[in-house]
């Protein structure tokens, strides 16, 4: 159940931003086999200059075009992370235009305890899924 957040700089119209969220939900369903219907995204856009991102002395010349993904998830292995960072910049290139140079990928793991989906109810912990 990836829980994905995605901070863009303004600009993108709706269309291209509904193609962004749309290529990385593709992602988590064929890299990290989230069930169908499981999307769960926050999509944020920032005004110009209210994302900073650096290239941690990698060489990595930055545009207005970074996209920040977080994803938390649970039970995805070091190798399904890796095919995810891949996927995620070729897929965002070829499909929104995104510069693979200016996506940054994030992954955090949590446990089953730590989600609820509503009515205040652990529904992993409580046998619902």
């Amino acid at each position: 159940m990836p829980l994905v957040r995605i901070d863009l700089i303004e600009g993108r119209t709706d269309a291209e931003v509904r193609a962004l969220a749309d290529c990385v939900q593709q992602v988590m369903l064929d890299v990290f086999a989230a069930p169908e219907r499981d999307r769960y995204q926050v999509i944020h856009e920032h005004k110009p200059g209210r994302i900073i991102a650096e290239d941690t002395g990698l060489g990595f010349e930055r545009t207005d075009g970074v996209v920040i993904i977080q994803v938390t998830q649970q039970g995805r292995d070091e190798d399904q992370k890796k095919a995810l960072y891949r996927a995620l910049a070729d897929r965002l290139e070829a499909q929104a235009g995104v510069r693979p140079e200016d996506l940054i990928v994030t992954v955090s793991a949590n446990t089953a305890a730590d989600w609820s989906f509503g009515s205040g109810r652990a529904q992993f912990l409580e046998g619902d899924l």
